[in-house]
């Protein structure tokens, strides 16, 4: 039986990588993957899936107006779906992947983020956790050892953001994985508390 699946962590944990590794294994043994990102992702390219550590692949790109189901009809028949910066999707696109899963007996394997700066939920991420049959945190450390769960935003000082939109891409120059106390400790450094 095919499953939903999420596979979260913080910045730089690997999720990219890890995506696109899980689509080599899958192409190793002949199987069609039909690998998907969001269109509001553009950081490494309008359609380019790029990890930190040099893999890429090009992605069919999705906007938020799109149906998926609809455009997994248009794109063929393929053994699986791959689909990063999941956290991008909206509810309604997270509903119609599940829907593939229960009605196309189609594995689908989500990569993104859990939370944003402010470690409020992502509409995706939550609809992820919402329907998800298997959920997995992809682990990396804060500086101080620490397992990190924040996604901390940077502005150029290196201070910690505490407002703006949910949405703002970027990579090491912007953001910085943290465990929770060293964000809030940060935090109050700042404001001189």
């Amino acid at each position: 039986m095919a499953k939903l699946y999420f596979k979260y962590g913080a910045m730089g944990s690997s999720k990219s990588a890890q995506a696109l590794i899980t689509k080599f294994n899958y192409e190793e043994l002949g199987m069609r993957v039909w690998l998907i990102k969001p269109s509001v992702d553009t950081r490494d390219g309008a359609d380019i899936i790029r990890s930190r550590i040099g893999l890429e692949s090009v992605a069919q790109v999705i906007t938020p107006e799109q149906n998926i189901t609809a455009e997994y009809k248009k794109a063929g028949r393929h053994d699986v779906i791959i689909a990063d910066e999941a956290q991008f999707f909206t509810s309604e696109q997270i509903d119609q992947l599940r829907d593939l899963v229960d009605d196309d007996n189609l594995p689908v394997l989500c990569f993104g983020l859990r939370t944003d700066f402010l470690t409020h939920f992502f509409p995706g991420a939550q609809r992820l956790m919402e329907l998800a049959d298997s959920i997995t945190e992809i682990k990396t450390v804060c500086a101080c050892g620490r397992k990190a769960t924040v996604n901390a935003r940077i502005d150029g000082d290196g201070r910690i953001v505490t407002e703006g939109s949910q949405v703002l891409l970027g990579g090491n120059d912007s953001y910085i994985a943290m465990c929770h106390k060293c964000w809030k400790q940060r935090i109050k450094e700042q404001a001189g508390e």
